[in-house]
């Protein structure tokens, strides 16, 4: 005690900065260890949690948006859950081995229940692991099923979604969801891509002329059609005009005619056939 009593008279000085110097270098300590252990995740971002000493990688609890608490020794993996997008440029080969360059673009995420499956399989640079190579390979096994002709036109669409349902099994299998896929174009060798052309010029061509052979078929059956009903009727018509169904219709109409208030004279048996005669003023 008389030791201390003295050095704090001998040198009170230096003590006083010896104390405010540790105290200032626990604060700063205390600042680095805060800052370290504060994490912020930002919207559209999960974040899984690795405890090196402890349980190790954390695959059943994601981290949401927001600061996180996190001892220093441990570390928060951070990955973006939002839609991506994805574009490739190709050359790939037709059954034929035709080269064929095709533009190819895709939507996809990570599935966030699943993230810490993703980090402890694949890691944080899944796409250049994954999913571009699982892209191309989905995209050379389905074009190479097909002719040249068949990409060029007719089977597009019949083409890109059976190259998106190959893709999104694949990618699902691997924690990622693909949410959409599109050829943007496809180009060919500018001779076979103009051979194509003279080809479905000539197709069309001839599935119009056979619409219009099919057309004029239509028409002469439906005038076959007409001609049989005209005759038809007139031959109904001729059977039934005999002389006493004309006369008995002259009957009927010379009675309408002297029922009319402008008829004013009518001579009975007037003409060959006995008929009245109807004379007006």
């Amino acid at each position: 005690m008389k030791s201390n009593s003295f050095l704090k008279q001998k040198f009170p000085q230096q003590t006083f900065t010896l104390g405010c110097f540790g105290l200032m270098a626990l604060s700063v300590l205390l600042i680095v260890l805060l800052s370290s252990s504060c994490v912020r995740i930002e919207p559209g971002e999960a974040g899984v949690l690795f405890r090196p000493f402890s349980t190790g990688l954390d695959k059943k609890h994601i981290y949401e948006q927001g600061f996180h608490l996190v001892a220093p020794w441990n570390t928060m993996y951070i990955y973006e859950i939002r839609l991506q997008k994805g574009f490739e440029k190709m050359d790939v080969l037709s059954n034929n081995g035709l080269s064929i360059h095709i533009d190819v673009s895709y939507r996809f995420k990570p599935m966030k229940e699943r993230l810490g499956y993703l980090h402890e399989e694949i890691g944080q640079d899944y796409v250049e692991k994954v999913v571009i190579p699982e892209v191309r390979t989905a995209v050379r096994e389905v074009i190479g099923k097909y002719a040249p002709e068949e990409l060029y036109s007719t089977r597009r669409e019949t083409i890109q979604q059976e190259i998106f349902e190959r893709l999104e099994k694949r990618l699902r299998e691997k924690y990622i969801v693909l949410d959409a896929l599109l050829i943007r174009a496809i180009r060919l060798p500018e001779s076979i891509a103009q051979a194509i052309e003279r080809k479905l010029r000539r197709q069309q061509e001839a599935m119009e002329y056979e619409f219009r052979i099919q057309k004029e078929k239509k028409e002469a059956e439906r005038k076959r059609i007409e001609a049989m009903g005209i005759k038809e009727f007139q031959r109904i018509v001729s059977e039934g005009l005999n002389e006493r169904f004309l006369r008995w219709k002259g009957i009927e109409a010379t009675l309408e005619l002297a029922k009319s208030p402008n008829t004013k004279i009518v001579v009975i048996g007037g003409g060959k056939d006995g008929l009245p005669l109807i004379l007006s003023e």
